[in-house]
């Protein structure tokens, strides 16, 4: 099977699955049935666009969703404040790194929560981040701009760095996105920044990131080594099966997860509305009756082709040792965050996750995707969600 690599899958998908909207299919032709058989309260999807700023809108929108669930209220959130305060700390790390990192719209799924605990956070009708002349989100212009200006300032032409370079960066943000509100007013209050992430009574300390790799030791915190994780930030060790019995007892208790994954397989099908990790075999060893029940479908937009099931199909056993396979060979990458929302079955009772993006609702599924837990046990990078939402037999063994 052949993998997508492309670490700029996430903006590349975007603009995919917007184009998409003329052939959307219906849930009859896919040959799936699913079944919610629990889903979480959420706020609505939204659009992240021509931008690679999936890490921001899903985490956001898992943030939303913990003030759903703590309040009861429903508040729309600025993703681009998180935006605009995190890149000049990008900058001033690629500057201090003298290029040899890379410096794009990419984040990891600890960035909001630290963004939020350090810089607060304001409402989208406060800070839409839109002041480039567009009706969506497009961050094509401002990312050629800011990259090709940073890999000036760390060739070093005046042979040190000059005292100006981070106030040109925060000029170009102030163009495109606008500068950040030091105040403004929400239902007759005052609020900063940090005094509205404050009003909402979430502790950023009780958010945990997960993983489940054999190359560090379980039970103990590692830093992933993924281009995206700029941060640093560090996340739990666990095994396997236990990242999945986090995921499940998250939501059978009302917690949504944020969720970091691969989704360049062929076989992640989202106009279709499912991913899975069926077992596949060479054309030429199959017959008429199985090459019935799957096509290949040219990809343009990533040069590959796509594989479109006819119902469920038998799945991969992924193991440990498969899944470890998968990283090291760099057959899964890190490409798109995201929200597992619920959990759900397909006809013949097969497990997947429901799981809400940020590319719009036009759709099959309204902008939602189920996947089954082959694909999420192979092609996770890492989840996050309320420590809370941890087993107690899991949290016992942490150190």
């Amino acid at each position: 099977m052949a993998y997508f690599k492309s670490l700029m899958a996430c903006a590349l998908m975007c603009a995919l699955a917007t184009q998409a909207a003329a052939d959307v299919v219906t849930p009859e032709s896919t040959g799936f049935t699913f079944t919610d058989t629990k889903v979480v309260k959420t706020t609505p999807i939204k659009d992240q666009y021509q931008t690679g700023t999936c890490w921001c809108f899903s985490v956001t929108a898992f943030l939303e969703n913990e003030i759903l669930r703590t309040t009861g209220k429903e508040v729309d959130l600025s993703e681009m404040y998180t935006v605009r305060c995190l890149y000049p700390e990008k900058a001033q790390k690629f500057m201090r790194m003298e290029g040899e990192m890379r410096f794009n719209q990419g984040g990891g799924i600890m960035d909001v929560i630290y963004a939020w605990d350090k810089y607060g956070a304001v409402p989208e009708s406060v800070y839409a981040g839109m002041n480039y002349g567009e009706e969506k989100h497009d961050h094509l212009e401002l990312i050629a701009g800011m990259k090709g200006y940073m890999k000036g300032i760390v060739a070093k032409p005046g042979k040190r760095y000059s005292t100006a370079w981070l106030s040109a960066i925060n000029g170009i943000l102030d163009a495109y996105l606008g500068k950040v509100p030091e105040s403004f007013t929400v239902d007759g209050t005052q609020y900063t920044p940090k005094s509205y992430a404050a009003s909402f009574g979430l502790n950023m300390n009780d958010y945990q990131a997960f993983s489940s790799f054999t190359h560090h030791p379980f039970y103990e915190d590692f830093i992933i080594e993924i281009p995206d994780n700029w941060l640093w930030t560090r996340m739990t060790n666990v095994q396997l099966d236990e990242m999945e019995q986090i995921v499940d007892n998250a939501i059978n208790n009302g917690y949504s997860v944020a969720w970091s994954a691969d989704m360049s397989e062929k076989t992640w099908q989202w106009d279709n509305g499912y991913a899975i990790m069926p077992v596949l075999k060479d054309e030429k060893n199959m017959d008429a009756k199985e090459l019935a029940r799957w096509k290949k479908l040219p990809d343009k937009d990533r040069n590959t082709e796509l594989y479109e099931f006819n119902g469920p199909q038998p799945e991969m056993v992924i193991t440990q040792e498969v899944r470890q396979q998968m990283f090291d060979s760099f057959e899964t990458v890190d490409d798109h965050l995201m929200v597992i929302v619920g959990l759900a079955k397909d006809q013949k009772g097969n497990k997947f996750y429901k799981v809400k993006n940020s590319w719009n609702t036009n759709q099959i599924y309204d902008g939602y995707i189920y996947v089954s837990s082959a694909y999420f046990r192979a092609k996770t990078i890492d989840i996050m969600t309320h420590r809370d939402a941890i087993p107690a037999a899991i949290k016992a063994k942490l150190k």
